[in-house]
């Protein structure tokens, strides 16, 4: 008891608290009364002599008990407060302040805490003590390392406490205190132990600061090997297009010869070669070949990457890598830098081969023309000198007459014996990149490219994403200053958001920066603030990151491009292949094969399967290319915004035929295609959901760009999926949004259509007041208007309002009137919602018979229709009337049906309320219990866009079951949870009943 006192302190702890703490499932028969006897007790070993009860250590409260803080000091306090000072002065630099704290906190374990103490409480303190020392050991041990005490850090990570096979920052710490001691192999034999088991035990690989540690050992790096990056070699420049390193000093590639081909000197502080005898096919021993470009200064966030780039591979084949991406994205860069690392375990040499694959025609390097080159690099002269003076000179000799294969099996037979690195920058194609694969063991190909080369046999394929925002502000920061970039936080970001974390784009912004120090990032920020500021501004010299999406599209065939430029006009960030059918006019499988081919050509992304994304920078360039060709892209546009209208009308519990129907000639806003391409609602409402919260975005696009009828038509298709699905935020800004274009439409119905919404959204919430204003205001524009379709909803609206602000003689008159109307309009969701209104209102007034024949009415045309939604929410009026009439049974059994069809649907907010009835009834029926497990499950249904008004009744429910069981504290802690909701005194009704549940129990308990 004193245990559970202490830890809990200063908070004050309930009787309930302290059974379920000390007791556990097995409380004392005789319950909370058994604990006064203990606090007696504690309070005579405790309090001075003649102590009394308000000045004891141990006060109590009505429920309760609580430790008096001022009056007691714990050996947790203190620990909290020395782990508190170790943590602070390890933060601030200070690692003597941090170790002498921590020591501190460490001196205040004697063993096991809460020795031989039962109970949950104790149980789950013991355990989190326990962590709480481990954590402390492990900084002490990390400080030690900082300061250089690695024997002491060593001594420390011993403890049985930090025996811990899968933690990886421990074994990093472990390999770092090693090398420190200067034991580098048991060091990487830590590395190697702890991946056999994560692998063999886990089935995953090392983390990236663990590997990160193993690389940095492996070359030797400096201690204490905490550096954010892999150290970099040799600083270089960046190419235009690729961000591919280049000489600093003269501005050409460093990748060798010309054409970007092996051929140039040795370097002269490349590594000497292996002391092996010279045996044929090997380049002569001291003259090892060092082709690499210099490697680049800045390479942020790129450290798994490279790990996977570098891991070790079989020293007894060929291994082949894949690096593909995006124009600009770094991989050139990324590679170099992975090359550069391995050097040394390839002594013989290390080429490195661009085919221009990316660049002018004239500049595209075959097979061929490389071959021949390797082979003069490794040779030291014209391996076949009959083909070696062609009319462009020896390099350009051959390439239309040579014999691939006599050039493919020379080649393979001068490196059989070698150990080679070889770097293949700017591949196209698999056919390209076979002939080049060297024969000798242990050699290893990098290849790069935009393209992925799935027809190339490879150990590992690396597609290379751009940067998140965190590593691209750090490479701003390493590439702007740290002062600049960090004056500006928020700028900065938006800068990396701007650029979309291509390190192209990031360093034509640095490089504009720097050259204009005038210039803050939040200028340029706003420079970039749109799609074609954006570009314009990623532009320096002769690097330009459009005209690298532009090399890359100017290479697609032609369906291709056509697919590419219909990608650049689909309103929302994410798409599929339906979207793109829509708008090509094919069928969805020849969508998906064109969706695949851009994939491959890096210019679309692909987050999950099925759906695909264009980068941010590339979308840009895609709708600017889009432009080129108007008319193509305003029937693209009109295509795909009739498939959203289509998709929301077919989901949409009021069923098309509630809709009118779509313009169709050429002028109207749907005039590309005809039908609907869904099989039914079903199939429409998952199309939908799939799109999660960017369906507001296709009504933006709309209008944005000015089509005031599709924006209209979108939002007014889309209410019921986003308001059903309990997506209140988004339907009132897609409704806020089209309201806007309103008075510019074609259609005149939307200045009334969308208000009627409105209210309909409001209905949903709850929010009966500014619904019925709604309402008027729909109710004038459609008489204006002659709209009798409109007019009879807003009627219906206006009945509905009236209703449950408790006009119930005016509610029954607007909604007879809605139903005469709606049933010459043949629309049987509006007839059906006024007779579930209508019966509603005579079910409060008693007349159970009349309300069940409305019910009746309503169920009928619900499920004439078909849709489950409609049928649930129709089955739960007609189970409350049967409850009414004493039939328990039936009721019970219509309100799990309910439950049922909400659960198919997936509809969180009709299952919460569906099963909060259901548990009423359990009430009614006497199994209180079953009621709590009940209403427990709909609160779990419950969601952040359930709206205030139907939380309520959940908890007013489940707080009356709670008083009925005599469970008062628990029903007090529900009506609070009710009445304390967001706009709970907005709705009289359910907030006075809170009201009058909580005083009742107050009443109860005193």
């Amino acid at each position: 008891m004193l245990a559970a006192l202490v830890l809990r302190s200063p908070d004050f702890v309930t009787y309930q608290q302290l059974l379920d703490d000390v007791w556990g499932a097995t409380p004392p028969g005789t319950g909370h009364r058994v604990l006064p006897s203990y606090v007696y007790a504690l309070r005579r070993t405790l309090d001075g002599p003649g102590a009394e009860e308000g000045r004891s250590v141990i006060r109590g409260q009505r429920g309760g008990y609580r430790i008096t803080p001022s009056d007691v000091r714990t050996d947790t306090a203190e620990l909290a407060r020395e782990t508190g000072n170790a943590q602070r002065a390890k933060a601030a630099g200070d690692l003597d302040a941090a170790l002498d704290h921590g020591g501190r906190a460490l001196d205040l374990f004697r063993g096991e805490p809460l020795p031989g103490l039962p109970g949950p409480l104790a149980d789950a303190e013991r355990q989190r003590l326990v962590r709480q020392r481990r954590a402390l050991l492990q900084d002490r041990a990390e400080c030690l390392v900082l300061l250089g005490h690695y024997q002491a850090a060593l001594d420390t990570l011993s403890s049985t406490l930090l025996s811990q096979p899968h933690d990886e920052p421990l074994a990093a710490l472990r390999m770092r205190a090693l090398y420190g001691s200067e034991r580098q192999a048991e060091a990487l034999s830590v590395f190697s132990e702890t991946r056999r088991r994560l692998v063999d035990e886990l089935g995953v690989e090392p983390g990236e600061e663990l590997r990160r540690v193993h690389q940095a050992v492996l070359r030797r790096d400096d201690l204490p090997l905490l550096g954010p990056t892999v150290r970099p070699r040799q600083a270089a420049a960046i190419d235009p297009e690729q961000g591919e390193p280049k000489d600093r000093s003269s501005g050409h590639s460093t990748a060798g010869g010309r054409d970007g081909l092996p051929g140039g000197t040795d370097r002269a502080d490349a590594p000497t070669g292996s002391d092996h005898t010279d045996l044929p096919g090997r380049a002569h021993p001291g003259r090892r070949r060092n082709d690499l470009p210099g490697d680049i200064a800045c390479l942020v966030g790129r450290e798994e990457e490279l790990s996977l780039l570098t891991t070790a591979v079989s020293p007894d084949a060929v291994s082949v890598m894949t690096v593909d991406g995006t124009a600009g994205v770094g991989k050139t860069a990324l590679v170099v830098r992975a090359a550069w690392a391995l050097g040394d375990a390839h002594p013989d040499g290390c080429l490195f081969v661009d085919l221009h694959a990316h660049g002018a025609a004239h500049e595209n390097v075959t097979p061929q023309r490389a071959l021949r080159r390797m082979l003069r690099a490794m040779r030291g002269e014209d391996v076949l000198p009959d083909l070696a003076n062609g009319p462009h000179g020896p390099d350009d000799a051959g390439d239309a007459t040579d014999n691939l294969t006599d050039l493919v099996t020379a080649w393979r037979a001068a490196t059989s014996g070698l150990r080679l690195l070889l770097v293949v920058d700017n591949a196209r194609s698999a056919e390209q990149v076979r002939p080049l694969l060297p024969a000798g063991p242990g050699s290893r190909v990098m290849v790069v490219g935009r393209q992925r080369l799935t027809g190339l046999d490879a150990d590992l394929r690396l597609t290379l994403e751009p940067l998140g925002t965190g590593a691209a502000v750090g490479l701003l920061r390493e590439l702007v200053g740290e002062s600049r970039t960090d004056g500006e936080p928020e700028a900065a970001r938006e800068l990396a958001r701007r650029c979309g974390g291509l390190p192209l784009a990031l360093r034509i912004t640095s490089a504009r920066l720097q050259s204009r120090p005038s210039w803050t990032l939040a200028f340029l920020a706003r420079r970039m603030s749109d799609d074609a500021g954006g570009l314009a501004e990623l532009r320096a010299e002769d690097r330009s990151v459009e005209a690298a999406f532009r090399v890359s599209y100017d290479q697609l065939g032609p369906e291709l491009q056509r697919g590419f430029r219909a990608a650049g006009t689909n309103p929302t960030a994410r798409f599929d292949r339906l979207a793109l059918a829509s708008m090509l006019g094919g069928s969805r499988e020849e969508a998906e094969d064109v969706l695949e081919d851009l994939v491959d050509a890096s210019l679309l992304q692909q987050p999950h399967p099925g759906q695909y994304r264009l980068h941010d920078l590339v979308k840009a360039h895609a709708r600017r290319v889009a432009g080129e060709a108007p008319e193509e892209a305003a029937a693209d546009r009109d295509a795909v915004l009739h498939l959203y209208t289509a998709a929301g009308r077919m989901a949409s519990d009021w069923g098309p035929g509630s809709f009118p129907a779509l313009a169709t000639n050429a002028a109207g806003p749907c005039s590309t295609t005809a039908g609907s391409p869904f099989a039914g609602w079903r199939e429409a409402s998952v199309w939908l959901s799939s799109m999660g919260g960017e369906l507001v975005d296709v009504v933006a696009f709309a209008a944005a760009g000015g089509h005031a009828d599709h924006a209209c038509l979108l939002a007014e298709a889309l209410v019921d999926h986003l308001a059903g699905h309990g997506h209140h935020h988004e339907c009132r800004t897609a409704l806020e949004l089209a309201l806007a274009c309103a008075d510019a439409a074609t259609d005149r119905r939307m200045p009334a259509a969308l208000r009627n919404c409105m209210g309909v959204l409001d209905v949903y919430q709850g929010r009966f007041r500014q619904a019925g204003a709604w309402f008027a205001e729909a109710l004038l524009y459609s008489r204006a208007g002659g709209d009798v379709r409109e007019e009879a909803r807003a009627i219906a609206g206006r009945g509905v309002v009236r209703g449950q602000l408790g006009d119930t003689t005016k509610a029954l008159s607007d909604l007879e009137r809605a139903v005469r109307l709606a049933s010459g309009l043949a629309d049987d969701w509006l007839t059906g919602v006024s007779h579930c209104n209508i019966g509603s209102i005579h079910h409060q007034q008693g007349r159970h018979e009349e309300a069940l024949w409305h019910y009746s009415t309503a169920l009928t045309l619900a499920e004439k229709n078909g849709r489950p939604r409609t049928i649930s929410s129709t089955l739960c009026f007609v189970a409350e009337v049967e409850l009414a009439l004493g039939r328990y049974d039936v009721a019970t059994d219509l309100l799990r049906r309910a439950a049922t069809l909400a659960g198919e649907v997936e509809n969180l907010p009709l299952r919460a309320a569906t099963l909060s009835r259901l548990a009423a009834a359990e009430h009614t029926r006497g199994d209180l219990r079953s009621a709590v497990e009940i209403h427990r499950e709909a609160l779990a249904a419950l969601t952040p866009h359930t709206s205030t008004w139907l939380e309520m009744g959940v908890r007013i429910r489940l707080g009356s079951t709670y008083a009925a069981m005599g469970r008062h504290t628990d029903a007090q802690q529900e009506f609070r949870a009710a009445l304390a909701l967001p706009g709970a005194g907005d709705h009289a009704r359910e907030y006075g009943m809170a009201r009058e549940g909580l005083e009742a129990t107050d009443t109860t308990m005193r």
